[in-house]
């Protein structure tokens, strides 16, 4: 873990966090990243309907990396000026993509959550896995 908050911030103007986590792809570490979420954005000060907002986010964007990773996973947040920036990265082989034959009551739920409550969400293939960026505005 790792967190590096920019010294001095300016007047007006918010400071700059930012940390990340590594873990192994495994279902079993879901909790711990949900945890560890709930933990730095409360020292980051976020407000709580929004600090909600984000760990739902992260539980189902860290579920599908755990569920479709390979090896590991990697959460990485960063405040910036009000807005909280999530990406969760895997290494996963190719970003998952809707399946019709998978009953909706089954599947593809945690994708329509993230959609609904992040201002903006984006999913694409790295070299070493998959990436799911989300942003959520953290103040008003």
């Amino acid at each position: 873990m790792t967190d590096s908050p920019r010294t001095g911030p300016q007047p007006g103007r918010p400071c700059r966090h930012e940390v990340q986590l590594t873990l192994p792809a495994q279902e079993a570490h879901v909790g711990a990243v949900r945890h560890f979420t709930a933990d730095v954005l409360e020292a980051w000060q976020v407000p709580a309907s929004k600090r909600d907002s984000a760990i739902l986010i992260i539980d189902e964007l860290a579920a599908n990396a755990a569920r479709y990773g390979r090896e590991r996973m990697t959460l990485r947040l960063v405040l910036d000026d009000g807005t909280l920036h999530i990406v969760v990265a895997d290494s996963g082989r190719a970003v998952e993509r809707h399946r019709p034959d998978i009953a909706p009551d089954e599947h593809g739920r945690g994708t329509g959550i993230v959609q609904y409550l992040a201002q903006s969400t984006e999913a694409h293939q790295t070299g070493s896995g998959r990436e799911v960026r989300a942003r959520l505005r953290c103040s008003s």
